[in-house]
This record gives C-alpha cells, sequence and structure tokens, in this order.
C-alpha cells in the first residue's frame, strides 16, 4: 500500500491506545491519511467495540489495510478474523509482518501494544504495508481461509 493518498483505519482499545497514538502520529508524519476509528483514551475498554467497524469496512473493501491493536493483539486479530473477508495476521517482529503480507496476503495488521516497543510497531506497520502478495503457491491457500466447510 505505497499509495499514501488511501485513508488507513487505525483501531485499539485503552491497552493500544499509546501505540496507536504513536503510530497515528508517524503514519501522518509519512504522509499517510489515517481515520482513527478510537478509542480516544486510556480508559478501560471492550476492544470489540472499536474492531468491529474497523473490520466491517475492510471486509465490505471500504479501506484495503488497516491498524489494529490491543494490549496483546490477540483480542484484537480474534475479533478481527470473525469477517470473512479479513486475514488480520497478529505480528511481533518485522519478519512475522512481511510473511503475513508475502504468505497470507494479510489486510490488518495486528499489534500487541504492551508487548513491543513504539519503534519496532512502526517499523512493522512500515513493513506491512509496502511489502506486496506474493502470489503464486500461496493464492490458493488464501482462497481456502474462508471456505465454509
Amino acid at each position: 500500500m505505497s499509495d499514501k493518498s488511501t485513508i488507513l483505519p487505525i483501531a485499539s482499545d485503552h491497552g493500544g491506545f499509546r501505540m496507536k497514538a504513536f503510530l497515528i502520529s508517524k503514519l501522518k508524519e509519512a504522509g499517510y491519511s489515517v481515520l482513527d476509528f478510537g478509542t480516544f483514551s486510556e480508559e478501560s475498554v471492550d476492544y470489540p467495540d472499536f474492531i468491529h467497524p474497523l473490520a466491517s469496512a475492510i471486509d465490505k473493501g471500504v479501506y484495503p489495510f488497516g491498524i489494529i491493536m490491543c494490549g496483546s493483539g490477540n483480542g484484537a486479530q480474534i475479533t478481527a478474523n470473525k469477517y470473512a473477508g479479513v486475514r488480520a495476521g497478529l505480528c511481533w517482529t518485522v519478519e512475522q509482518a512481511q510473511l503475513t503480507r508475502l504468505h497470507n496476503n494479510a489486510n490488518i495488521i495486528s499489534i500487541p501494544g504492551r508487548f513491543v516497543d513504539f519503534e519496532l510497531g512502526w517499523e512493522m506497520v512500515q513493513v506491512f504495508l509496502n511489502t506486496p502478495f506474493e502470489g503464486g503457491r500461496h493464492q490458493q491457500r488464501v482462497e481456502k481461509i474462508s471456505h465454509k466447510l
């Protein structure tokens, strides 16, 4: 997603709020247009209230990519992946951020806001947004993800 004219949605709960605020600042500095789905403070909230609207928008094709986070990244990722058109990858390393795009064609990155430092979070987001899907042998695997048994 090197096209910075596309709006990039971002959402978190209280556990990811500080990381989200940092990433919004870095994204805007880098020229991205950011849409903040909330939360807007460190006051305790329920992550599904903020992740569902973002994931629904990705699922409907309103935005090509999104960024989500909560304290562990797990709850946010699990919530987002309830949508058939969403492939949210939980990333703790730059390599994971790269592989979730290369091999899984992920359209949402989920970050553990309490467990990675800000600079690593920013590096993962940059790699995620700038890594294309490899396709090839991975395409048939991605097509099977939303298959209902």
